[in-house]
């Protein structure tokens, strides 16, 4: 890593192995006390616990090596033994241009890159997207961007829900609209039309007809099982069917998804992973790794230490629970989304050969991604280390349960992102912003606010927690929100451009004020940010950091004349800090999805 941060990290932990000391204790990070200090170092006190010396003692000489040190313009003791660290001007400058003038905005790659598989967005074929899916869909393809700007290759997968009994339920209904269709004909042989006999408002329209039958029926639900159960034997027109729902499918989806600038590499659902299902299932059961139960086969995968008695907080004698089996195939003889999941293991361990595979999927699933991993572990297909489950919380609305329309029923994707258009468009309004600007510009702009208000209200959360859904909040100008930093890009635009249409330009950065070293300090930060996010897979450290840097900026702005700057060096140098803060935003902002306008 090239962040100050690092640098510091390095020079100190030279000067306590220098004293024979462990490396460890020179960990520097940024200090709790910014009016005091740059970065801090707590390792003395530790080190001196451990070697037996005096912690204060040790901090002094090792307060007397660093002083040496070309990063640092000053060095002190506070309390016991805390080193308490100013960066030199000079370091601050440097780290500033060197930002201005990255491609990466002053991040480093990976030394040893992996190769990713992520599984997210997991919409079901010819079922229109809600709520739910928004947060797989941005997460999801906010770590798919970090990865690969880290150094990553990556392979992402929609996953498309289309082998269960939704398919049943479409076949039969669609079977009872049109009968004559060359699909429902047992003896029929490809090729099929190449045209679909559906379009997505026919699948919207026949999959609810059929599930309300099915519900008041039990004989209309066994027919569709009975489909789903031809279906995965083979039948080639229900096969084709199954292939016009899936495109028909798509294309519509595609619409939501791009809205929200969310794309994949693969558009691969549960039935690419039918031609491995048949051949593992032999193979599980041959080894003896799948067990005959009551007419199923199922894997066990309970552990030992989940069946030992323990005692719960109330003083009470308890079993744990054990994790329920695997179910490889269930007694009617079908298969779910257990073998369909881990037969996708298999397909992509044999053809994508990852190093890692992440699911971005709601954290209501987890138990079935611990069954799938612990049975794609005991059968040697992939190791349950590199499995991630990355599971989050829900999007609710102002009462705190999963956000409803007024009627009750789920809100659709395609309505969660036209009311956030129509809200961002509103306070384009009201503020006055982009009034002199063309209609068709002005819309593109409303869009980036939209996506900007969506993506980041999503991303800023921590991951695993629930939200509730703000628009009026989210789409605002000010606060911590997608379009504050919109403005901000804007404005610093605004800035560089109207500098540059009188002959001024961004020149070598000399940081001076106590607002320029803030800046300059909170954007040598972005490096660690993006790598946190990456390590621990939770974007939010990645907009707590875009966030700061704007209010840092914002700073400078209210304290100083940067373009009205009458000495040229200072401008200049001004100018230059504009530009790292540019470069900084923009790069993180694409990390997380959002694209901002060159003026608003």
């Amino acid at each position: 890593m090239n962040d100050i941060a690092t640098a510091l990290t390095r020079h100190v932990s030279d000067a306590f192995d220098a004293l024979g000391l462990d490396r460890k204790w020179g960990a520097v990070r940024r200090s709790d006390r910014p009016d005091l200090a740059d970065f801090q170092c707590n390792g003395a006190m530790g080190a001196a616990k451990a070697a037996g010396q005096n912690p204060r003692a040790l901090a002094e000489t090792l307060t007397a090596a660093l002083a040496e040190s070309p990063l640092v313009a000053e060095v002190t003791v506070a309390g016991p033994g805390f080193l308490n660290i100013k960066v030199a001007g000079e370091v601050l400058n440097r780290r500033a241009e060197e930002i201005a003038g990255s491609d990466r905005a002053g991040v480093a790659l990976r030394e040893t890159p992996s190769k990713v598989v992520i599984d997210f967005g997991g919409p079901n074929v010819a079922k229109p997207m809600h709520v739910g899916h928004l947060r797989s869909a941005v997460i999801g393809d906010t770590l798919q961007r970090l990865c690969r700007f880290v150094g990553d290759e990556v392979v992402s997968d929609a996953h498309l829900g289309d082998w269960g009994l939704q398919m049943g339920h479409l076949i039969t209904e669609l079977e009872d609209e049109q009968p004559g269709l060359v699909y429902f004909d047992e003896a029929a042989e490809a090729p099929f039309p190449a045209e679909s006999p559906v379009t997505i408002e026919d699948l919207a329209r026949l999959y609810p007809q059929a599930s309300k039958k099915a519900k008041a029926d039990p004989s209309r639900n066994e027919r569709s099982q009975a489909a789903v159960a031809d279906l995965q034997r083979g039948r080639p027109g229900y096969r084709a069917l199954l292939r016009h729902f899936i495109d028909v499918s798509v294309a519509a989806l595609k619409v939501d998804y791009a809205f929200l600038n969310v794309h994949f590499d693969l558009w691969k659902g549960e039935a690419d992973a039918e031609p491995f299902i048949g051949p593992m299932v032999e193979d599980l059961k041959g080894r003896g790794i799948a067990l005959e139960d009551d007419g199923a086969w199922i894997v066990p995968v309970a552990r030992d230490d989940e069946n030992v008695p323990f005692v719960d907080k109330k003083g009470e004698a308890r079993l744990k629970n054990p994790m329920p089996p695997f179910m490889l195939v269930n007694s009617r003889g079908g298969t779910g989304y257990h073998a369909t999941d881990l037969a996708t293991i298999v397909d992509r361990a044999r053809n994508d050969k990852p190093d890692r595979i992440l699911y971005v999927v709601d954290q209501r699933q987890a138990q079935h991604f611990e069954q799938v991993f612990r049975a794609s572990e005991i059968a040697g297909y992939f190791p349950k280390a590199q499995l991630e489950h990355l599971g989050f919380g829900t999007v609710n609305g102002p009462d705190g349960t999963p956000f409803k329309t007024k009627e009750g029923g789920t809100v659709r994707l395609a309505e969660l992102n036209r009311m956030a258009l129509e809200e961002a468009e509103k306070k384009l309004a009201t503020t006055q912003l982009s009034e002199d600007i063309d209609a068709v510009e002005r819309a593109g702009i409303a869009r980036n606010v939209a996506l900007a208000a969506i993506r980041f209200a999503d991303l800023q959360n921590v991951r695993t927690t629930n939200y509730i859904f703000d628009l009026d909040r989210f789409t605002s100008f000010e606060g911590k929100t997608g379009p504050y930093l919109l403005y901000a890009v804007v404005r610093i635009k605004s800035l560089l451009r109207r500098a540059s249409e009188v002959g001024h330009s961004p020149g070598a950065v000399r940081v001076e004020s106590a607002t320029e070293r803030a800046l300059a300090l909170e954007l040598d930060g972005f490096e660690a940010a993006v790598h946190s996010a990456y390590e621990k897979r939770v974007p939010h450290f990645l907009c707590e950091h875009l966030y700061r840097v704007a209010q840092a900026f914002s700073a400078v702005y209210g304290a100083h004349p940067i373009a009205a700057e009458e000495d040229d060096a200072v401008r200049a140098s001004r100018l230059g800090l504009c530009e790292a803060v540019r470069n900084q935003l923009e790069t993180g902002l694409g990390l997380i999805g959002i694209d901002a306008p060159d003026r608003m």
